[in-house]
């Protein structure tokens, strides 16, 4: 035999793509060409495929007198990474009657280091969902991807921790022994089989994160927003002077949200091994994200020349917590206006275009002034009224439209600091979160609505969905025409009140849930 073709795949985006690969053997002074649009690391596979296979105990294609042509298809599609290793080797194998077996409906993907080890790639779990939507049933890959691929059901998972593993494996199917060097060792043969890999069942953790909000002294109007943003999904910033505990309160509000369901997990820890943030475990939490405020464009909302996810993408269905909120550059700062609005990002490049998810709760925390001491009465502000000025002009009215809640964060009486935690934990604020999440859910199947969360409601679902009075509509209106609100931040205090009956148990928006959401819109604008 001099051809053969087996099956691997590649990221592209957020999702998988099958890759054949084809070998051709003919007669001829030695030359291995990688055609298809290989990118350097799909072209250097070559040499690592050479030394992965001599170090295997087969005779190595340099040694050989042929002309290698090795055909990633499809041909349009640029090729990025070391998927192709393992396939590659497998494919020549084949082709140069060293090994026999049948490669229909089977992946290999793997990058091999020289000895013939294989090595973890990104993105196992969505190449396992693509590859088993399109009908294979083995997916051969390094061991240490075996357990994040294993979420996928209906299809048989084979972890290795080398090529002579794989080959084993393959060949004893058959029947067939592998052609190697009569040198080579096979010592430890009987520990070199693989099994496939079962399925991983996900275990939620029961503390995400060391703070709790017992632990936090004072702040019960900001907990209360809190509470409110997590039932609802709905965005808020936290403003007031350095030291006051927003950045404590921010990381632990990712605790009241609720456990992710398994579809959640599949789509959140795909996500995050596309990105490579993930070293083969599951994402089983509810993410959180926190970029410095000198982060860059690119990697908060996404891009490059080949669109990959950004920051907005890696919180979805989880927290975005920009700290220092109006210090990230301007052009970021406004980015955000679709991800808030539509719960997606669109990425248009000279090479290619793309829509990420990123349906994330942004919190956002921000002094008064760039010193922090506005408004104080025990420390003097020292900034320049220009500092002022362009501190207060990076939030314009289309940003602050789209926070939900803005909630005050001031100092805390020095002896409540000094008293044991006795507030509220977090554990009692989750189950009431919990609690009103499945309301919501209960609303949303009876109006046929494929949604999760009140913030996700439309002008149609508004007036569908909630029903006010005329008592409450009044108020809502006189309040709406003194704050001078918009049509969008009116819109938005009414899913707020929604959410607040609901932590209530209630089934009407009553005049105190108005009243309460009111007060959690900016007092005056930046």
């Amino acid at each position: 035999m001099s051809f053969a073709r087996v099956y691997s795949a590649q990221v592209n985006l957020l999702s998988g793509q099958i890759v054949t690969i084809e070998v051709d053997l003919s007669r001829g002074l030695h030359t291995f060409n990688v055609v298809g649009l290989p990118d350097n690391a799909v072209n250097e596979s070559k040499d690592r495929v050479s030394s992965a296979i001599k170090n295997s105990g087969f005779k190595s294609p340099k040694a050989k007198n042929q002309k290698i042509i090795v055909s990633l298809s499809p041909a349009d599609l640029k090729k990025e990474g070391p998927f192709f290793d393992l396939a590659i080797a497998i494919s020549y194998l084949l082709a140069s009657d060293d090994l026999k077996f049948d490669s229909e409906k089977k992946i290999f993907l793997g990058e091999l280091g020289l000895d013939g080890t294989l090595r973890r790639i990104r993105g196992a779990l969505p190449l396992v969902m693509e590859a088993k939507r399109a009908g294979y049933e083995e997916i051969y890959l390094p061991k240490e991807n075996a357990i994040e691929a294993a979420l996928v059901e209906g299809i048989k998972i084979f972890g290795a921790n080398s090529l002579e593993e794989v080959v084993e494996h393959v060949s004893e199917k058959k029947g067939e022994k592998p052609a190697r060097n009569a040198s080579h060792s096979d010592a430890g043969g009987e520990n070199k089989k693989i099994k496939i890999q079962p399925k991983t069942k996900v275990e939620y953790k029961k503390e995400r994160k060391n703070s709790n909000f017992s632990d936090i002294k004072g702040q019960e109007g900001a907990k209360r927003g809190l509470e409110i943003a997590a039932a609802g999904g709905h965005n808020i910033a936290m403003y007031g002077p350095p030291g006051t505990g927003k950045t404590m309160l921010a990381r632990a509000f990712s605790q009241l949200l609720p456990d992710l369901s398994l579809e959640e997990v599949l789509e959140i820890t795909g996500i995050h091994s596309v990105a490579g943030a993930t070293r083969g475990e599951l994402i089983s939490a509810p993410p959180f994200r926190s970029p410095h405020h000198t982060s860059s464009y690119v990697s908060i909302i996404g891009g490059g020349t080949y669109p990959k996810p950004g920051e907005v993408t890696l919180a979805h269905k989880g927290v975005l917590f920009l700290d220092e909120f109006p210090e990230f550059e301007k052009r970021v700062i406004e980015s955000l206006r679709q991800p808030l609005e539509d719960n997606v990002v669109s990425i248009s490049r000279a090479k290619g275009s793309a829509v990420f998810p990123s349906n994330f709760i942004l919190v956002a925390a921000m002094n008064p002034c760039p010193c922090g001491n506005a408004g104080s009465k025990q420390k003097a502000c020292i900034c320049k009224p220009s500092d002022l000025d362009r501190y207060k002009r990076k939030l314009s009215g289309p940003i602050i439209d789209r926070i939900d809640l803005w909630v005050s964060v001031g100092n805390v009486d020095y002896k409540k600091l000094g008293e044991e935690g006795n507030g509220e934990k977090s554990e009692n604020i989750k189950y009431r979160v919990t609690n009103a999440r499945k309301i919501q859910e209960k609303r949303f199947e009876k109006f046929g609505r494929n949604i999760k969360t009140n913030s996700e409601m439309n002008v149609k679902d508004l007036s569908g969905m909630v029903k006010l009075s005329g008592e409450v509509r009044n108020l809502l209106d006189d309040s709406a025409e003194r704050l001078a609100l918009s049509a969008r931040a009116y819109h938005r205090v009414i899913k707020i009140a929604r959410t607040i009956a609901d932590l209530e148990n209630s089934e009407e928006v009553n005049s105190n849930h108005i009243l309460e959401a009111i007060q959690y819109r900016p007092k005056v604008n930046a």
